[in-house]
């Protein structure tokens, strides 16, 4: 037993139990002296497995120990404590100048802590597509990104919005409306179509009258918001 070994193992201790204290109930952190693997356990904190200081290596510790090109940081893989509860581990190295393993810190994290948390999580923000009956965005609308969604889908045409053909313009109306675009403020000059053509691309959909609503019986303020028959 070198000097170098032992200065190792009592630096790594240190750090063994300021790890543990700073998670109890959460985190068992161990030493492991691989030059005794029958009685490895050098310190522990946090007790989690139920191991002491003096048990024997487990099967990592001797797989160091019987191989130097064994990795020097094993992070993050799953593990169960022996009573069931799932673990997520990490196990780390401890090299002396000749490049052999004398020691391990190994963390277990008690992940069974955080299943009902994360369940409970998982409702909170789990949504039902089935259940929703249209696309909604939860911000107000404006006449820029109208015309932005206009002028993209008349690029994917290769037009300009000018000069969409009748079929393409029912089928940008339909589409801003289910959007939430025709509530812009004058939305239709925008689009520069008539407040009678938007009525008549949208004649037949849930909402509208199959006839355009005459001065005398209003119809709503869908189309331009503004009331306006614009050109």
């Amino acid at each position: 037993m070198s000097d170098e070994d032992e200065l190792l193992l009592r630096e790594s201790e240190k750090i063994v139990v300021a790890l543990g204290r700073m998670f109890p109930g959460l985190c068992e952190v161990v030493l492991h002296d691989l030059r005794d693997p029958e009685h490895a356990v050098r310190a522990i904190e946090g007790g989690l497995s139920g191991r002491r200081v003096g048990d024997p290596a487990t099967e990592l510790g001797l797989a160091r120990i019987q191989d130097p090109g064994y990795p020097d940081v094993l992070q993050n893989y799953p593990n169960r404590f022996p009573d069931g509860r799932a673990a997520k581990s990490t196990s780390i190295g401890i090299r002396n100048g000749e490049g052999r393993f004398v020691a391990a810190i190994c963390l277990n994290l008690d992940v069974s802590l955080f299943a009902g948390v994360a369940r409970s999580l998982a409702d909170l923000v789990r949504t039902d597509d089935r259940d929703r009956p249209l696309a909604e965005t939860l911000t107000a609308r404006s006449a820029d990104e109208l015309r932005v969604v206009t002028d993209a889908f008349a690029a994917s045409r290769g037009l300009t919005p000018r000069a969409l053909g009748p079929a393409a313009r029912k089928e940008l109306v339909r589409s801003l409306r289910a959007r939430g675009f025709l509530q812009v403020k004058h939305s239709v000059q925008t689009l520069g179509v008539s407040r009678a053509t938007v009525y008549n691309y949208l004649r037949g959909q849930p909402g509208y009258p199959r006839e355009q609503p005459g001065p005398e019986t209003g119809g709503g303020r869908e189309p331009g918001a503004d009331g306006g028959d614009q050109r």
